[in-house]
Formats: C-alpha cells, sequence, structure tokens
C-alpha cells in the first residue's frame, strides 16, 4: 500500500490536529512530505511534535524514514512502459514466457486490489452513485477513458442520469458549464497521472460538484480534491500497467450499487430493454 492510501486508511483514527496534517499532506503530494517537518508543520497549522506523532500512527519510524518511503514511491509513481521495457531488456526477458505470468500476475493483483480496498471508501462511493438526485458524469485519460465508458454504460442501465463526458471542446464545454452541488464526477487517473484530469478535478469541485476517484496504489494528485478514492493494483505481465484490477473495481462498484438500489435497479433495467425493442436499439 502506497503513501497516501495509508493516510486516508487511518485518517478516521487521527485526531483533529493529525488530520490537518493528513489533509496538508494530501493536498500537495508528495511535495508537502518532502520538506522539513517545521515547514510540514507550518503548512498543516500544527506543532512539530503533532507532526511526528502523526507519522508514528502511521507506523513511521520517524521523519527520514517517512520520506524515504515517500521518495521510493515517488520513483515507482514516475515508471513508463518504456522504463519497465529497458528494465526487462536488461535483466532478460523472464524464463516463464506470458501465459504463467499472466496466470499468476492479475488473479493475485484482482485479489490484493479487493482486499485492500476500504470497505468505508466503497460504501461511500456507492452512496453517491445511488443519489439519483446526483447527475453523474465520468472521465478518464488516454487508456483509463476506457474504464470510464465502462462504468457508464452500467450506469445508464441501472440508475440513469449518467454520461461519459466527450473529446470534443465543444461538447465538453457545453456538458461542464452548469456543473454544480448536483452533480458527481467519476475520474479515472493512474501514474503518469495526467494534468487535464487534476485540472478538471479542480475546476468541478471549486463548483461544489463531488469527485469519486478511481486511481492506483499510489495515489493520482487528484485524491487530495475526491471525495472518496478507490485505489488498485496495477501489477502486470508486461511493461504496460494492467487495468484488470481496475476493472474489477468498477464491477465490484456495480454490483453493490445494484445491490443497494435493489427494485429500482430492476425497474431501469425493464424499461431499458423496452425502450431497445421500442426504438430498435
Amino acid at each position: 500500500m502506497g503513501v497516501a492510501a495509508l493516510i486516508r486508511q487511518r485518517l478516521g483514527e487521527c485526531s483533529p490536529a493529525e488530520r490537518r496534517v493528513a489533509r496538508a499532506l494530501l493536498a500537495s503530494y508528495p511535495a508537502a512530505g518532502l520538506g522539513t517537518v517545521a515547514a510540514l508543520a507550518e503548512r498543516a497549522e500544527v506543532s512539530a511534535p503533532t507532526v511526528l506523532r502523526f507519522l508514528s500512527r502511521l507506523g513511521f519510524g520517524g521523519y527520514p524514514e517517512f520520506q524515504r518511503a515517500l521518495r521510493e514511491e515517488l520513483a515507482e509513481r514516475e515508471t513508463s512502459p518504456l522504463t519497465a521495457y529497458r528494465a526487462t531488456e536488461r535483466s532478460g526477458a523472464p524464463p516463464e514466457g506470458a501465459l504463467p505470468r499472466a496466470a499468476h500476475t492479475l488473479p493475485e493483483a484482482v485479489a490484493g486490489t479487493l482486499a485492500e480496498l476500504p470497505q468505508g471508501e466503497l460504501d461511500a462511493a456507492v452512496r453517491l452513485f445511488a443519489d439519483q438526485q446526483l447527475r453523474v458524469t465520468a472521465a478518464g485519460g488516454r487508456f483509463s477513458g476506457l474504464l470510464a465508458h465502462y462504468l457508464v454504460l452500467h450506469l445508464m442501465q441501472v440508475r440513469g442520469n449518467s454520461r461519459l463526458l466527450p473529446a470534443s471542446p465543444v461538447e465538453r464545454t457545453d456538458m461542464l458549464v452548469d456543473v454544480g452541488k448536483r452533480d458527481l464526477v467519476a475520474l479515472f487517473d493512474f501514474r503518469r497521472y495526467e494534468e487535464p484530469t487534476l485540472a478538471l478535478a479542480r475546476e468541478v469541485t471549486s463548483r461544489g460538484a463531488k469527485v469519486v476517484l478511481f486511481t492506483d496504489r499510489w495515489l493520482s494528485p487528484v485524491a487530495g480534491l475526491a471525495e472518496v478514492v478507490l485505489p488498485g493494483r496495477v501489477d502486470s505481465p508486461s511493461p504496460y500497467d494492467s487495468f484488470v484490477p481496475a476493472l474489477a473495481l468498477v464491477e465490484t462498484v456495480v454490483a453493490a450499487l445494484i445491490d443497494r438500489l435493489g427494485p429500482v435497479a430492476g425497474t431501469r433495467l425493464k424499461a431499458m430493454e423496452a425502450a431497445q425493442q421500442a426504438f430498435g436499439g
């Protein structure tokens, strides 16, 4: 589990002053933790001993150990497919082949993702998606946009009032111009995080919208703005990060949402099937 994910997991155990340290770290992560103790304490408006007590609660033996973990995590966050490919090239191709690697890596990544997912975060995400007074807009990046589309296709069928943010600037502007307190924005952002996704999160939250973030275990910078953060592993048999665990996470959210909606989901599904037949879709 990454440091940011650990912070979010332990947030409920913290004192009010320690929570200020946590929020200061998450709001400018990981940069806020790479300066001095005094700088972090000033940013959080607490004392230096409060910062150290907070780090002790997380399990760190001191500030240097905390910063080492941050630096190691930062190096992992910056890993690209090319970096991973070159590392494999230097060490030689794994002898077991792609199929055995996938058979070992992917199930373990999915199981780890679901085991590490905080129940409270899942419950909070489902409560938001189940609120039919909220209009849902989903968006992702170059690859993770596929996950956003997959989520929206399910939400359209079980709760309605859901849409995928289009790529066209005019259509995006039209869809976002009225975003406000009645909006829920589902964002997908994974390492080598995309600046436009962060900019979008800043704008919609400034207008009162809530954000549910699907991300990796190192946590996108959007985590500091999100109402709910759902992290997953990205372990892969290839140099590319895998979205298989994230897909399992989306399907878990959908399953929990159907459970929560109960007969409402069934009524919506019947209406969708009838409309499909009526309109020849």
